[in-house]
This record gives structure tokens, sequence and C-alpha cells, in this order.
């Protein structure tokens, strides 16, 4: 027998296990087992797409014109269309040619541009908690990344500017996410203010995750980091079809802002890839003129069910705050609930016992532990379901599981390498 073994590259060996695939199999043998499994794990809308953009996608699929290979950067109806949009929405101006990119889904576009702009003894500096992919892209990417405990205020600027004072060579890239995922954290105007200029003074890049930026309650208006003075200096920011147009699947986004960057996102995607399915960036461009009153009311059912979701925390202890953005409820599990177990343990129970998918916070970093992730996927009476369930399981013993260890102290500018402890577990939204 031969000895001969295929080894992977070590890029992949830097990434830590994907302990999250244990929740999705427990979740799929309950499945097949006949269970009816809540899943409010993933931020992966079960709404329809709009009837119009649909319509146009049926249209323009059966053209033949439309079944060749695109352009791996967007076609240029469709960028202006994005660059519109800046404008009338947060009085932005981009150039469609040079400053736009249409991705397949903002997540490969940010994965890609970290490709692009970072290598071997690059940082960046990252918030945690964190979207997996904003530290997984940059191990991925043979970087490292600078941990900074999470913040939308001056003292979260300051910890950034700490870490980059004191860091040689400094980071080359700040990774910011407003509307957040996973906490739903927001932020006013000036912040972003105060960020371009901290990013202008030490030479530092920024990518602005703008995912959840449409999807916003209570009269709030999440800002664009592109409206700050200077922004386009510095930095980008990406945006998505997925969560305003419930076009999760269709797999389209954009990054927007500083010519260097796009360029650079450009360069690797042309390589990559030769661009979105040219039926689905023709129906974007449906969505992007026509359906403006779809997304306003998809902000507002999210915003009852996050009062539904928000009224139950109450009731089981659990501190969640009334976010102004996003389609999560990022709650504090009590303690008691949690049993000395992680966060990990605790929704596997959940599994079990409530016959709920929840997201554990440790799967977005050290200082998620002992928070769930709720997505606000689910109608109101299906919410209200699962949170009955959950009431009723927490009453019971808790099943056997990972002792938790002890949370170390918050330290600014705390480095981390790219691969994490193994309890680390990545889910995909």
């Amino acid at each position: 027998m031969s000895d001969f073994k295929i080894q992977p590259s070590q890029r992949l060996l830097r990434l830590p296990p994907y302990l999250f695939a244990k929740i999705n199999a427990l979740k799929h043998k309950k499945r097949q087992e006949g269970i009816d499994i809540i899943d409010l794990g993933m931020g992966n809308p079960t709404d329809p797409t709009p009837q119009p953009i649909v319509d146009k996608l049926c249209e323009a699929a059966r053209d033949p014109r439309n079944q060749r290979y695109s352009v791996s950067k967007g076609v240029l109806n469709l960028r202006r269309d994005v660059a519109r949009h800046y404008h009338e929405r947060y009085g932005v101006q981009v150039d469609p040619e040079t400053e736009v990119v249409a991705c397949i889904g903002s997540k490969e576009g940010i994965s890609h541009l970290l490709l692009a702009m970072l290598g071997p003894g690059d940082t960046a500096v990252v918030g945690d908690p964190a979207f997996p992919i904003h530290v997984y892209g940059v191990a991925l990417a043979g970087a490292n990344v600078i941990s900074v405990p999470l913040g939308n205020d001056e003292a979260f600027l300051e910890r950034i500017r700490y870490v980059v004072q004191h860091l040689y060579p400094r980071p080359k890239l700040l990774i910011l996410n407003y509307p957040h995922n996973p906490t739903a954290m927001t932020v006013d105007p000036p912040f972003f203010d105060k960020a371009v200029a901290l990013a202008r003074e030490f030479g530092v890049a920024v990518l602005h995750d703008f995912a959840y930026g449409e999807t916003c309650f209570d009269g709030y208006k999440a800002p664009s980091f592109l409206a700050a003075e200077g922004a386009k200096e510095v930095g980008v920011e990406f945006t998505t079809m997925s969560k305003p147009y419930n076009m999760a699947g269709w797999r389209i986004g954009f990054c927007v802002g500083n010519q260097t960057m796009c360029e650079a996102l450009g360069t690797i995607k042309g390589y990559y890839d030769y661009g979105i399915f040219q039926a689905v960036q023709i129906a974007s461009i449906i969505a992007l003129r026509h359906c403006r009153e779809f997304v306003e009311e998809q902000a507002q059912a999210y915003q009852r069910r996050r009062d539904v979701v928000l009224e139950w925390c109450e009731r089981l202890g659990w501190q969640a705050e009334k976010c102004r953005a996003s389609m999560f409820v990022w709650a504090r599990v009590k303690d008691e609930h949690l049993a000395g177990r992680s966060s990990i343990d605790f929704a596997m129970r959940m599994m079990e016992e409530a016959e709920v998918a929840l997201a554990p916070g440790r799967a977005f970093g050290e200082n998620g532990e002992g928070y769930v992730r709720i997505a606000l996927v689910e109608n109101e009476q299906r919410l209200r379901q699962a949170m009955r369930q959950i009431h009723r399981a927490i009453g019971k013993k808790p099943i056997k599981g990972t002792p938790l260890r002890k949370k170390r102290p918050a330290n600014p500018g705390r480095q981390t390498q790219a691969r994490q402890p193994s309890e680390v577990n990545i889910p995909d939204e």
C-alpha cells in the first residue's frame, strides 16, 4: 500500500475546525426524523423575493445574450444604478466606472478584497465579536488579525488608536461593520467622521461591511461610511441585495468607494470569475429602481419580529438591547441557564430539547461567549413558538457538555493568530 498522502495548503491548516457543523448535523438528523426544527441560527431570509424582480429574472434569462459570460466587475448599467442609489439615499457621489464593483454576494467581495489587500506579514484590526469572514478572510489571505473588544463609541476608536500606535509595522486595514453582525450594534454619523480621521492620520485603509444598512427600525437611518468627509480617500463599503430584497440565494452585492481598492478587487475577480449571471444583474436593476417600498415594508416586518423576541427575552431574564437595525437579536443568556457551560453547549441543548436552532455567541469571537444570536427570519407566530419552546426547555436539567473556560479580561490590542481556539465555529451568515 502506498504511503502517499494528499496535503492541503497551510492556509487551510490555519483555520479552526468547523464546529458549527455539529449543530448543522444535529439539525439535519432531527429533520430527517420528522422533527420540526425552527431555525433561528442563520440570517437566511425565508420571505420571498419581490415578484417584479423574479419576473425580470425569468424574462432576462430567456434572452440568449444574457446566457454568455458577463463582466467580472458587473455590467455598467447596474453599476450606474448603484451609484444613483448612493447619491439619492446617502448623498454620496461615486463613479460607476471606477468606484463600483458588483460581487457574488458581499461575502465573496470581502474575501477577495482581503486577498487583494493583505498578505503574509500584514495585519487587519477587527472588532470582537465579529462576523467570521472578517477574521477568517484575513487568515485565508495569509495575514494576521488584531482583535479589539467591540464598541460603537469614542472608547472603541481609542482602543483602535492604541493598537495602531503601538504595533510595528502598523496595521494595513481596519474592518468595520455597522449595523453590526452579530450584535446589531449601530452608530451615528460622527462615529464615521472620527474613524476616517483616524485612518487618514495613520495611513490605515478601511473596509466597511454595510450589509444591514437598509434594515432599520424606529425611524433610525443607518449612515453610510462613505458619507463621512474624506471616506473615499481611505476606504470602501460593501452592500448586498440579500437582506433588504430577500435575494440571499441570488448572490449579488457591491463594493463601492476608493478607486484603488475597487481596482484591486476587480483585478482579483478578473482572475477568479467571469462575473454574475447577467439575468441576475438585470433583475437587480429593477430592484434598485422599483422596489424601495418593499425594502421599507420588509424592515417593518423585522421590527415587529424583533419586538416579539425582545418580549420573550425579558420573560426569560436574558439581557438584550432594543436594536435599531439588522435582522438579529443579540441576547445575553442568564448564567443559570448556561449552567456553567459554553454557549455552544447551550445551543446544542436548545436543538435537542427545545427543537430550536440558535447561533452560539462564541462562534463570533471570545467576547461573544455567554450570548446567543437569534435570527428574525421566521414570522411572528413561529418566533413565539420558538421562544415558548426555549422557555420550557431551560426548566429542564442541562445536558452534559464541555465546561466553560474562564474568560480572559478584555485587553485592547490583544493579538490573535489566524488559528483560533478549538471551540470556535463558523456560521455561514
